[in-house]
């Protein structure tokens, strides 16, 4: 590996460093800049669903969270330069989301990644997320959210997001 790689690479994790900043800050603007306008966002091996385009995909997230307190650690990439303009990579993730008082889900998985280097800068091209756990816990108590339970939560925040 060259000293160029290192630092394609070295870019490509502060690129997804400043993607977990923005958006656990909510600076819509400044996340929606990270992202190639035919972005492709598939979360569905998680039980959500599949978006394209980075405007649907950063309206979407706006609307999912509506401000709720997040907080997303990603670590250990595997970063792998395609070409001189391309790469892929998979990251470790641990993420809290706050629902509202006493209710949280910790979830843990993995995102598999593609990026592009336009114009200098590295944008992600698509994400995958995968879960391989998720807990809900308050101060008190953690539960563990089964596959089928997922289901049923999933199918009914839907609902009440119409």
């Amino acid at each position: 590996m060259t000293e160029t790689d290192l630092a394609e690479i070295e870019a490509i994790k502060q690129l997804k460093a400043r993607y977990y900043r923005l958006l656990d800050t909510k600076d819509w603007a400044g996340w929606r800049a990270l992202f190639v306008d035919d972005f492709v966002s598939d979360t569905t091996p998680a039980g959500g669903k599949r978006i394209e385009g980075a405007d649907e995909f950063v309206g979407f997230t706006r609307k999912s969270l509506r401000n709720q307190a997040t907080v997303h650690q990603v670590h250990a990439p595997e970063i792998e330069l395609t070409s001189a303009t391309t790469a892929r990579g998979v990251w470790a993730l641990e993420d809290v989301v706050r629902f509202g008082p006493g209710v949280n889900l910790r979830g843990y998985g993995h995102y598999h990644e593609t990026y592009e280097k336009l114009d200098g800068q590295w944008r992600f091209t698509s994400s995958t997320l995968t879960r391989l756990r998720e807990d809900i816990f308050n101060g008190v108590v953690a539960v563990y959210i089964s596959d089928r339970l997922r289901r049923i939560l999933l199918r009914a925040s839907r609902r009440a997001m119409k």
